[in-house]
């Protein structure tokens, strides 16, 4: 059996997950946004965050409760662990319904992100595009919403992330065609989500997109994290500033129950 964690519990979850280098963990763990479960709720000793699509697990994977939890997934999962001893019990408890690739993290060095390269990639801008902040009209449009389904979806309501994220959508002709967002927020910064239409692609949209966001949350004081789940993402953060740390195992699991 296992437990949604409460506030109180939040705090003691801190050093069970001071292993995984995420800031979507800071998301939970700092109480703005995702939820946990556990197997106790006053001496947990295994532990499950989830927000949005992304699965993070700590404390012992050998218990009942851990394989349990390892079931108690969204529809699709982004599944993450640390140590060698979670990543052989997700593959056995999951099979052949594990698909195993590489995420990529980068260093998180303010002094990495410089303002000048961002304003001159800003003033590359294409005549018959606009860069805008997202506002309540962008939100509603069904062209931002059409790139992904995750740029304002780990909020409470699209008034909640305008009063809590920022975004910045590229429009032309009037629809979104490249946008980039807060995905999460923790205390000191957010979580990068980008999306560019497929048919605006390998025009260097979403490299002015992203500068934009990026030198807001530096007008903000807010650090924007960049986490990559494929080489093109990693590539267009390099041209961004960012330098890369390390790749990482996840694993992406498909959740869908029988009907019927």
């Amino acid at each position: 059996m296992f437990y949604e964690a409460n506030d109180d519990i939040r705090k003691h979850l801190v050093p069970m997950f001071k292993d995984i280098d995420s800031m979507i963990i800071l998301s939970y763990l700092q109480g703005h946004m995702g939820t946990a479960y556990v197997d106790d709720l006053e001496n947990p000793t295994v532990a499950q965050i989830v927000v949005g699509i992304f699965v993070f697990y700590a404390g012992d994977p050998h218990t009942k409760e851990a394989e349990e939890l390892l079931f108690n997934l969204p529809e699709f999962a982004l599944v993450i662990v640390e140590s060698d001893e979670w990543k052989n019990r997700v593959e056995a408890v999951h099979g052949s319904k594990v698909e195993k690739f590489q995420r990529y993290r980068f260093e998180k060095n303010p002094a990495h992100l410089n303002r000048v390269h961002f304003e001159n990639i800003l003033s590359s801008l294409p005549e018959g595009y606009e860069i805008k902040k997202v506002d309540k009209e962008i939100v509603n449009d069904p062209s931002f919403n059409e790139l992904s389904e995750d740029f304002v979806s780990q909020f409470v309501s699209v008034d909640d992330f305008l009063n809590r994220g920022v975004g910045y959508a590229l429009l032309h002709e009037g629809k979104v065609v490249s946008a980039a967002t807060s995905f999460s927020i923790y205390d000191t910064g957010i979580e990068i989500e980008i999306a560019t239409h497929p048919q605006y692609k390998r025009k260097g949209l979403a490299t002015i997109t992203a500068a934009a966001l990026i030198l807001d949350c530096l007008d903000s004081g807010r650090y924007p994290s960049w986490d990559a789940a494929n080489s093109e993402s990693v590539e267009l953060a390099k041209k961004l500033g960012y330098i890369l740390k390390e790749s990482y195992d996840t694993y992406f699991i498909e959740n869908i129950k029988p009907t019927g």
